[in-house]
């Protein structure tokens, strides 16, 4: 796992909220949740991307084993990587919105580019 963040939560609850949340932001194209989150979701889902660039059996078996739903990662690999063939890194943007309402957490929109 890239970083050192804990989010406040357990390996296995955190583990499962990144899975998903990259998982949506390879459907969507972008999503909104707090600063921190972003910037883990911004590092696994480059990640996802990179290796998403060499179409292998193996690279998509590990893309597979990440990312919950089939249809998202042959999306990943038939349109998002090839568009960022010759892009070394930088395939998402973080944008800070301000502070959520409830809680005045810090909030913002990753999104692919």
């Amino acid at each position: 796992m890239p970083g050192t963040r804990k989010l406040g939560r357990a390996t296995a609850h955190r583990t499962a909220m990144l899975r998903g949340m990259v998982t949506f932001l390879f459907e969507n194209g972008k999503i909104e949740t707090t600063v921190t989150r972003a910037k883990e979701v911004r590092a696994m889902a480059e990640k996802m991307i990179t290796m998403a660039k060499v179409n292998s059996l193996h690279n998509k078996r590990l893309v597979m084993a990440f990312v919950t739903k089939e249809d998202v990662t042959a999306k990943l690999f038939k349109e998002i990587a090839p568009k960022y063939a010759d892009k070394n890194g930088g395939y998402t943007r973080i944008t800070k919105l301000g502070p959520r309402r409830g809680d005045a957490a810090e909030m913002a929109v990753i999104e692919l580019l």
